[in-house]
């Protein structure tokens, strides 16, 4: 009876930091979903789209996270005002960027977290009308090489958070085109 007790207690003692601790960690991996707003500052006047994205990461250390993303925004009006101030006009822009990036994440630890990224991938400015004849499209037409340095803050409340994100996209065409690029988010980790 003794030893019963005697293991009770250990097994116990020993179960009650783990359950502590994995209550106290979600910090595996995190998937989210997000707003994007992309300055696409290539043509003359800028334009200004907004999107929504998802991103999934997973932990290799505790600071350290392995991110991969991809969002897609919507087409545009843009105003088009002539030298006379008087008249303007009203033009649909066919393109509709689509961008996949994948790269780590630098963070802090804690429940408010500030972070550091830099991310490579592709954008693809095409004028489909679906995103699924879009992503199919990716290797044909207007795809190029991106480059995201970025950073952001969020904050989470055991599982569960809010992400904001900043940072230029860059790509290549014929010379380095800079972009904002602005997220914000929830996320869940795990």
């Amino acid at each position: 009876m003794k030893r019963i007790a005697l293991f009770a207690v250990l097994g116990f003692c020993l179960a009650v930091p783990s359950l502590v601790m994995a209550q106290s960690e979600y910090n595996h991996a995190e998937v989210g979903v997000f707003a994007d707003y992309f300055r696409f500052s290539t043509p003359n006047p800028n334009i200004n789209f907004v999107g929504v994205g998802g991103r999934i990461a997973a932990n290799v250390h505790p600071n350290v996270q392995l991110e991969a993303e991809m969002n897609y925004d919507f087409r545009r009006n843009v105003t088009n005002t002539f030298d006379n101030g008087i008249s303007t006009s009203f033009v649909t822009t066919r393109v509709r960027p689509l961008t996949g990036l994948f790269g780590p994440k630098f963070q802090t630890s804690g429940p408010f977290r500030a972070f550091i990224t830099g991310k490579l991938g592709f954008i693809n400015f095409s004028n489909q009308a679906e995103f699924s004849t879009q992503v199919s499209n990716v290797t044909v037409g207007n795809t190029h090489v991106a480059f995201y340095p970025g950073g952001g803050i969020e904050g989470f409340w055991g599982p569960f958070g809010l992400r904001l994100e900043a940072g230029d996209e860059i790509y290549l065409a014929n010379g380095a085109h800079n972009n904002l690029r602005v997220t914000f988010g929830p996320t869940i980790r795990f």
